[in-house]
């Protein structure tokens, strides 16, 4: 099995002017580890009882520049409960802090902005592309907490379908799944299935990312009964596990072992 120390990075995507993206992967010895901080390269997370401090020191990529700043995230609680994605329990999720506030000053390029702010958990025992067909993921903020919907679709052919009702304070509690819904495919034919209160349709009104195996999207949307402007992830694990996107990774995703 591999060493997931040994695959490290801290991935950063910048969206609108200037864009950019950065995600390079590091050795074990650029790792270093407590219970409160994690080191990665030049690169740290620490997390004070209150606030993640996220001190960014990365090089973008394919096209290098620097990018510097710090990210702090003000969770409005934490939620302790796990969900396990696939029937052998080897794969987890945790929205850790799926209702909070982000804090940010970049000094390059140099942007400041303050807003909503998630953080969330995946772990597994096995690579996603063994036990998964494809999965979306969205994330609405609303007036009180948030929603957030989960689907998969497993390799041993089940489903599986989350749809978590947020409250102010970061806690979460099981709704009835939504309606399904069908956004329009990605340029490069990424399914991006949804959920919806019934009588409403979704609208993709922002793409983020469009690769061949994954997909990012702002999505104007209607759920618990308010409407709401989500994220919207979709992530197709053949694509991903193919061999010539498995050659155009190190492009994107540049290898240092310091």
């Amino acid at each position: 099995m591999a060493d997931p120390l040994h695959h490290s990075g801290l991935n950063v995507a910048l969206y609108g002017a200037p864009r950019r993206w950065a995600m390079t992967e590091r050795g074990r010895q650029s790792v270093r580890r407590s219970a409160a901080t994690l080191q990665l390269g030049p690169s740290a997370l620490e997390w004070d009882g209150e606030v993640l401090t996220i001190r960014i020191e990365e090089v973008t990529a394919p096209i290098p520049s620097r990018l510097r700043g710090v990210v702090r995230v003000r969770p409005a609680g934490i939620n302790l409960r796990r969900f396990l994605l696939d029937a052998a329990g080897r794969h987890r999720w945790q929205p850790i802090a799926a209702v909070g506030r982000a804090e940010v000053e970049f000094e390059k390029p140099g942007l400041a902005w303050s807003g909503a702010a998630y953080f969330d958990t995946n772990d597994g025992d096995a690579p996603l592309e063994r036990d998964f067909v494809e999965w979306d993921w969205c994330r609405a903020p609303l007036r009180e907490g948030a929603a957030i919907l989960y689907n998969a679709e497993r390799r041993d052919g089940t489903r599986q379908s989350l749809a978590l009702r947020v409250d102010a304070g970061a806690q979460v509690r099981e709704m009835a799944v939504p309606s399904p819904a069908l956004l329009p495919r990605t340029r490069w034919g990424i399914r991006r299935p949804t959920g919806v209160d019934a009588g409403h349709q979704p609208r993709v009104v922002q793409v983020l990312e469009d690769a061949p195996f994954y997909a990012r999207s702002v999505v104007e949307t209607h759920l618990c009964d308010e409407r709401a402007t989500a994220v919207h992830e979709s992530l197709m694990l053949d694509r991903f596990a193919a061999l010539p996107i498995q050659m155009m990774l190190p492009f994107k995703i540049p290898r240092r072992w310091v």
